[in-house]
Order: C-alpha cells, then sequence, then structure tokens
C-alpha cells in the first residue's frame, strides 16, 4: 500500500528530477522532459505546472525545434528561472519557534509560529525544530538540494564558531545550535542572536531600511540589541557585540542571570516591569497586560514603561557618542510602547552630545514580532 508521506516522496523526487534534466540541457519543452524523464505526459504537465507557480522554471520567448523533424508548431521552452532555489528562515525565542520558507526574491511562501519552552531543553527543541523545517519543505515540494541557505536566530550569545557561550542559557552553553540542525536534517545553518536578527531584519526590510548606521533594541524577556555600521552587522571579536542589557548601571544591584551586578536587564526586562506593576493589580498581570493598562491611561504602567524607557535611553545615549547611529529602532514585545520609546527619546536628547543626538531618530520596529525571522531570512539570502 502506498502512504501519503510515500506519494509526497515520489512527487518531490520527480519535481527534482525534472528540475535536473533542464539544468543539465539548459532548456528543454515537455515532450523533451517526458523523453528525459519517462514520466507520462499527464505527469510532467501536472509538475510543469506547480513549477511554474513556484516560479523555479519559466517558459522561453523563443519557441523549439520540433523533435526530428517532426511537422507541427514550434514547442515551448522550459528552462530554469534565475531565482531558483528556496531559503529558510529561523526564530527560536524563549517560548517560541518561527519559521518562514522563502523565494530567493524574498516573497515568503510559508511561514508558521508554535509555543516551546525553549530555555530548558535544547535537544527537544532542536528536535521539534528539524521535524518542522523538514515539514515545511516537504509541504511545498523543496528538496533538500533547493534550499540555498538557512539562517537560525538564537535567544542568546552565540560566538563566531556558532557556539552557545553564555551562562544566560546555562543548559544550551557548549551547543553549537546550526550543527545540530545540520545533523538533524542535512541543511547548514548560519548561526546569530536574536537581536543580531532584528537588526538585520530591520535593515533589509523595516525601520532602518536606507540607513547606514543604526542600533536595534530587541527589549522584551532579555535586553539585546544589533548594532550596524556602515551597513554592516558588528559582531565583535567573540561574536557577542550588543549585550546592551549586561551593561553595569548600579554596582550595587541585584545579580543577574549573567553573574554579573546590577545590570540593565535587571531593571528594564519585561518580567522584571510586571513584578514591579503587580503589587498595584489584584489580577494577575502579563507583559501583553500591562501594555494594555498603560495604553488605556493606566498612570502606574505608563510611568513604569517612561522611567524603563530612559533607563534603555541613558545606556544608549553613550553609544550615541560613540558609534554616531542615524536611527534607533525598539523593537521586541517593549517596543511596542509607545511611552518607552518616548522615554528613550528623552534620555538620549538629555545625555548625548548634542551633535549626537540631533543626528538620531528613535522610532519603533516596523517589522514587530517578524523582526528576527525577517532577519534570518536576510541572513540566509546573503550566504545564497
Amino acid at each position: 500500500m502506498t502512504t501519503g508521506g510515500s506519494l509526497g516522496s515520489l512527487r518531490a523526487a520527480n519535481r527534482a528530477a525534472l528540475l535536473r534534466a533542464i539544468e543539465s540541457a539548459g532548456s528543454l519543452s515537455r515532450a523533451d522532459l517526458m523523453r528525459a524523464t519517462g514520466l507520462s505526459r499527464t505527469a510532467v504537465s501536472s509538475l510543469v505546472g506547480e513549477l511554474l507557480s513556484d516560479r523555479l522554471v519559466v517558459e522561453r520567448e523563443e519557441r523549439g525545434t520540433p523533435h526530428r523533424g517532426v511537422r507541427g508548431r514550434p514547442p515551448v521552452l522550459l528552462e530554469l528561472a534565475s531565482n531558483r532555489g528556496a531559503v529558510l528562515a529561523i526564530d527560536v525565542g524563549h517560548s517560541h519557534m518561527r519559521l518562514a520558507l522563502a523565494r530567493l526574491d524574498a516573497s515568503i511562501l510559508d511561514e508558521l509560529q508554535l509555543g516551546f519552552a525553549v530555555d530548558d531543553q535544547p535537544a527537544e527543541t532542536l528536535d521539534r525544530l528539524a521535524d518542522q523545517a523538514l515539514g515545511l519543505l516537504d509541504n511545498h515540494n523543496v528538496g533538500a538540494d533547493e534550499v540555498r541557505g538557512v539562517g537560525l536566530g538564537i535567544p542568546g550569545p552565540v560566538d563566531r564558531d556558532g557556539r552557545m557561550t553564555s551562562s544566560i542559557l546555562p543548559h544550551w552553553r557548549g551547543l553549537q545550535p546550526g550543527a545540530e540542525l545540520e545533523r538533524r536534517t542535512g541543511l547548514a545553518a548560519h548561526v546569530e542572536n536574536d537581536a543580531h536578527m532584528g537588526a538585520l531584519g530591520e535593515l533589509a526590510f523595516g525601520a532602518a531600511h536606507g540607513v547606514s548606521n543604526a542600533i536595534y533594541v530587541k527589549a522584551a524577556t532579555g535586553l539585546g540589541a544589533g548594532i550596524i555600521a556602515d551597513g554592516s552587522l558588528i559582531r565583535g571579536a567573540t561574536g557577542i557585540a550588543g549585550e546592551l542589557g549586561h551593561v553595569q548601571v548600579d554596582p550595587a544591584g541585584k545579580v543577574c542571570r549573567c553573574g554579573s551586578r546590577g545590570c540593565l536587564e535587571t531593571f528594564v526586562s519585561g518580567p522584571q516591569l510586571v513584578q514591579l506593576l503587580q503589587p498595584t493589580h489584584d489580577r494577575e498581570l502579563t507583559v501583553e497586560l500591562m501594555l494594555a493598562l498603560a495604553e488605556g491611561g493606566d498612570m502606574g504602567a505608563d510611568r513604569l514603561l517612561a522611567d524603563a524607557g530612559r533607563s534603555i535611553g541613558r545606556v544608549l545615549a553613550d553609544l550615541c557618542n560613540v558609534l554616531n547611529p542615524e536611527r534607533i529602532v525598539i523593537g521586541g514585545t517593549l517596543g511596542a510602547s509607545t511611552t518607552l520609546i518616548t522615554g528613550v527619546r528623552e534620555a538620549v536628547d538629555r545625555h548625548a552630545q548634542p551633535s549626537a543626538s540631533a543626528a538620531v531618530t528613535v522610532v519603533g520596529s516596523q517589522l514587530g514580532e517578524r523582526a528576527e525571522v525577517m532577519g534570518a531570512l536576510a541572513l540566509a539570502l546573503a550566504r545564497t
């Protein structure tokens, strides 16, 4: 008995055979493909229709020559599209994973998101990620050999060898997520931390598009930054540039999850702000509810977010003096707060040099929660 899965695999194999035949010959007609592959007229017609729809092949304007002098209309020739292939973009957050499959022109074929507790179970996360990635390819009849690049964003510091190095995610420390994903799927992935991916996403498709010098801040469960200088992402000597949340702002402050004391993140992360606001409310608060309360006029929530913005902006002001960016983009869950963004702007104006302050605009993310997966897409496309 033939299963649906085996039928899908056979169809994918037949698509691959057609693509290989066209690639080898340069251009072929549908009749040529029947002769080259042994597939029936109906099968070739159906598969070619899919390949045209998926923009993997195109019909040439010039007609071919009838086979062996047979009379009739010159046949339509098929050739590989210039954008043949696909890329896979993956964003792994602390409690979710998001995947997007795209063509080489950056158009999205499919995108999915699922909730998953990532921090304490790296092996299970990578297994689930591999299943979802392969399923996404199978759903669109994209073979592994057609995947030109994979971008993978991870919510923690990643060194230049793609290895997790920090105590922020202790269960992941020492792992190479890209290599682990390749071992499970055969797909080699380029890895960056989530804030770096957010910066690449906003640079390519969002609020930093057209800007050469920018800072992207992801303010959510933690606090990180991606720095763009003269159009390029700054990774630093060991790949962890942009750890904004671990700038020390109070030497006598509480111990941070990174092991240091008094980090910015211990004052302004989403969970920390919720904890500070909770005593003023009877119902259990979440970050999303806190943002809604501030939007609805709750004075406590509004003040807390304004103070958080000023705390972030105070650190960013020093970066403005050093890096002289044109734009600061505030993303992550907290980036949805206009109050927080206003607080950032106020602190930059107050503490940065006047010329540095005048040069920079402070804006919210255009891509929102999709900034990181779009950055993974931009990275995958850049590595094709």
